[in-house]
């Protein structure tokens, strides 16, 4: 077979792959809407109705995760750096393992079997259709991963930036009279409108400080949840201060100015990359419109002359 037919074929089964997760999420999402509708025509505004599963939902509910935990690694090291990565991406449900690894199956084996059966059926040409199917396997391989490391790096861009304006409110807190838990509790209702990750985060330590632990050994294990410099940096001025009695409003305040210092230095930083990571795209896709532009008339003058030298 011709190998022009693997680029459209591979455009082909990528358009119908994201179609069909596009239609699956658009179902459900369809679904809540109803029945958050429905409970509102009832009158029960307060706690809605469990939304309509449809089949398809229901399949796939079930199917994930028994394929993956057929997947799940024997390792025990191997294991915990899994989980470890999805726990700093924010993923903390039980399952989370399973589901994100019978996705990724999901997402390796669909493309290849759907271009299988696209061959088989005679829709397209085997060979292509196969070819395009293991490619877009291949890519669902690798996506969930990258996916993954994209879902940790914005989440730490968000503690980042909310974690200066966190500790300005427990130093107030702090210097109001509240202790370290109380100022934790308060920063966790009230940066939640604005830091919702780092404020689900705040809540979390403060239960482990109810729970027995100390505020810097909580901080800490934020910092390990997060895999952030700066938060591991706050346990320790932390742990220090109660270990050796050192104030701890002047502390966190020398912290909370430095972590802003940092800011402004990494939107520096952002800000001079920009011109360079500007220049590709210019180059890419503004000048060959502009030598259109500007050649385009000397090129059909220089033909026409061409033309008339011939004749």
């Amino acid at each position: 077979m011709q190998t022009r037919w693997i680029l459209p074929v591979l455009i082909l089964l990528g358009s119908a792959c994201l179609g069909a997760i596009a239609a699956l999420i658009a179902s459900t999402r369809k679904a809540k809407l109803e029945s958050r509708l429905q409970g509102l025509k009832s009158g029960n505004s307060g706690q809605s109705p469990l939304p309509v599963e449809r089949p398809v939902k229901k399949m796939a509910a079930a199917a994930i995760p028994k394929i993956g935990s057929t997947l799940v690694p024997t390792d025990e090291q191997e294991r915990t750096r899994l989980q470890t990565r999805l726990v700093q991406a924010g993923l903390y449900r039980r399952q989370a393992m399973v589901l994100f690894l019978g996705v990724k199956m999901m997402l390796m084996v669909g493309p290849a079997l759907l271009g299988l059966a696209v061959g088989a059926a005679g829709l397209l040409p085997p060979r292509p259709a196969v070819i395009a199917g293991a490619c877009l396997g291949i890519i669902g391989m690798v996506g969930p991963s990258m996916w993954l490391d994209r879902k940790k790096s914005a989440r730490q861009m968000a503690f980042r930036r909310g974690l200066p304006d966190a500790l300005d409110v427990i130093v107030i807190c702090v210097e109001g009279g509240l202790s370290l838990v109380g100022a934790l509790r308060r920063v966790a209702g009230d940066l939640r409108s604005v830091h919702r990750e780092l404020a689900l985060e705040l809540d979390i330590a403060q239960r482990e400080v109810q729970l027995g632990q100390s505020a810097g050994e909580a901080l800490r294990r934020l910092g390990e949840r997060a895999d952030l410099e700066e938060i591991r940096s706050l346990a320790s001025v932390i742990i220090q201060s109660e270990r050796f009695g050192a104030g701890l409003n002047k502390a966190l305040r020398i912290h909370a100015d430095t972590l802003r210092l940092k800011r402004q230095q990494r939107a520096e930083e952002m800000a001079q990359k920009a011109g360079t990571k500007v220049l590709f795209p210019t180059l890419l896709c503004i000048f060959p419109a502009i030598f259109v532009v500007i050649l385009g008339p000397a090129m059909i003058q220089i033909s026409g002359t061409l033309l008339k030298m011939n004749q």
